[in-house]
């Protein structure tokens, strides 16, 4: 497992995050740009799944989704969420908590467009988490959907979204053989307070 000194740690978790997924990509980990994002809905029940980071910023964490998804509608009513990357060839974990803002429509956009082709016939069904009676219906749904986007190839659903969870809480976490793991943990008041940091109990 790599060394990991949270003395020399920098000021910014996300200069942090910026060295440790670059080791990541460095030593191999498959697809460490893969994180869970956990929404609530309006009765407080939480709803976990993986989804691919779009892109990361100083901001915070990207990705993408329909507003229409269970995680869209989550995030409207409540915008709090939390995001876990896991790395467990080095013993590793990054957790996330903070607010998703709805990107631009014109960001949103960009980045349907930036996608391959069977990703956006996907994104344009619109009814992801919806109940399924007949699995053949996504290949009905496919094909149509390709018809559309070969007539026309600017096309971009109307439930398309992009979000941006800008962080208030980040926890850097280093496993030990010995269950002595490092825990440092950021933390700020909103997005633009100066960070504070401290280690926590394993």
């Amino acid at each position: 497992m790599p060394d990991f000194d949270p003395g020399a740690a920098p000021e910014d978790p996300a200069e942090l995050f910026l060295e440790w997924f670059t080791a990541a990509l460095r030593d191999g980990v498959s697809e460490p740009h893969a994180m869970a994002v956990t929404t609530v809905d309006g009765a407080g029940a939480p709803s976990a799944r993986v989804v691919i980071m779009k892109d990361f910023t100083p901001e915070g964490w990207w990705f993408a989704t329909t507003t229409t998804s269970r995680k869209g509608r989550d995030l409207a009513g409540n915008p709090n969420a939390a995001l876990l990357f896991y790395w467990g060839a080095q013993g590793r974990q990054v957790r996330v908590r903070g607010r998703a803002e709805p990107a631009s429509p014109e960001r949103c956009a960009a980045d349907y467009l930036a996608r391959p082709l069977e990703s956006r016939v996907v994104g344009l069904h619109g009814r992801q988490s919806e109940p399924l009676s007949d699995p053949a219906d996504i290949d009905r749904a496919a094909d149509e959907g390709r018809e559309r986007l070969e007539r026309d190839p600017g096309l971009v659903p109307e439930d398309w979204g992009l979000y941006l969870v800008r962080p208030t809480e980040v926890e850097f976490w280093q496993a030990d053989p010995d269950r002595r793991h490092t825990r440092l943990h950021y933390t700020r008041k909103d997005a633009d307070a100066p960070w504070e940091r401290g280690l926590l109990w394993p």
